[in-house]
């Protein structure tokens, strides 16, 4: 990887205001690197999860613990006016509860002592296409699922000898191959089950197939129990959270351990933890121009993606020296530019 192209085209990402184009930086850098460099660089080759881990792994190193946490989760980045190809084209949003078109990135966050860096990703592609039957309309669909690209990052993750002790998701990706891969793997999952989930509370309602609905068992805040899921063979600890919504609603989730030597308090501060996958997308849609690029071919969208990626673990670092957030880091970055710009519309009024 070109090392100067990448620092200068990610800083770029943190600092524009205004659409992230090859033309763009070549201005912003008065011609230092012409725009065709910067195309080339984005066109020469695809960047893979591999890359990030290799630009970040000296940093990863330094924090890594051994009761660290890998925590998953994906995002849309909405591209409506971008024209579909393999990998623009229409996603399910389990939060809207509808089906958007754009760009869907799986991500693996690590935790620990405080600090956050993405250590793999995955983009959902959708290269077979088909017709629906009940439609009459053109679908796509990827030739892999997002819970086997998690397990793979898993593996990965594994292979790269990455410290941590828990695996955090949502319910999104509670399925029981997930959990007994994880195990397999010597680790252990704290998740967020559907309401649905049917559990057992003692080993001989599991043996007789006595399995009820995880939202009709009265548990207060942070109670654990013992219990066995369907399908699941090993025991796990079921807690559940309460807590009140913003209109005053009272809202309950449900999780599931299988560290057995934690209780359920325990439980719910780890799982606190899944937040900074959300505070990682929110940064990367703000502060990274995840949705600014107007590239039009799928290796060029796609390296992109990974240097926005990559412009948010910068930030993280500039944050861990500065004693500053992201969006306090661009903050300043935008008064400066704000104040030179004025003073230079001074100096035009005056010239």
């Amino acid at each position: 990887m070109k090392l100067k192209e990448l620092e200068l085209y990610t800083d770029f990402l943190i600092a524009t205001c205004g659409k992230a184009t090859a033309t763009g930086l070549a201005d912003a850098l008065d011609q230092e690197v012409s725009h065709d460099q910067v195309t080339r660089f984005l066109s020469a080759r695809e960047y893979t999860s591999q890359d990030l881990w290799l630009n970040v792994k000296k940093s990863v190193r330094q924090i890594e613990r051994e009761d660290a946490c890998l925590i998953f989760d994906d995002t849309i980045q909405e591209k409506a006016y971008t024209d579909e190809n393999d990998l623009i084209c229409w996603h399910f949003d389990h939060c809207s509860g509808r089906s958007v078109k754009g760009i869907n990135l799986l991500n693996a966050l690590y935790y620990s002592q405080d600090v956050s860096i993405p250590v793999a990703f995955e983009l959902v592609k959708k290269p077979i296409q088909f017709c629906d039957v009940a439609t009459q309309s053109v679908k796509r669909a990827s030739e892999i699922t997002k819970n086997e690209q998690m397990r793979a990052i898993i593996q990965t993750c594994v292979n790269n000898q990455l410290k941590f002790k828990y695996v955090l998701t949502d319910s999104w990706f509670s399925a029981k191959e997930n959990f007994e891969f994880i195990r397999q793997k010597k680790k252990h999952f704290i998740s967020a089950l559907k309401n649905n989930r049917l559990v057992a509370l003692s080993l001989e309602d599991k043996k007789k197939g006595r399995f009820v609905h995880i939202s009709s068992l009265e548990l207060l805040d942070q109670q654990a129990v013992h219990g066995w899921l369907k399908g699941f063979d090993q025991e796990v600890l079921l807690v559940r959270r309460i807590f009140t919504n913003k209109d005053g609603s009272t809202g309950l989730l449900n999780l599931v351990c299988s560290d057995l030597a934690l209780n359920g308090e325990q439980v719910a501060t780890i799982y606190k933890k899944r937040w900074k996958v959300e505070e990682f997308h929110k940064s990367l849609k703000s502060n990274a121009s995840l949705a600014k690029s107007p590239t039009r071919r799928v290796m060029t969208q796609n390296n992109h993606v990974f240097m926005s990626i990559y412009a948010v673990f910068k930030l993280e670092s500039l944050k861990i020296k500065h004693k500053a957030n992201h969006f306090a880091l661009r903050a300043k970055l935008y008064i400066k530019a704000t104040q030179q710009a004025l003073a230079e519309l001074q100096n035009l009024r005056t010239a």
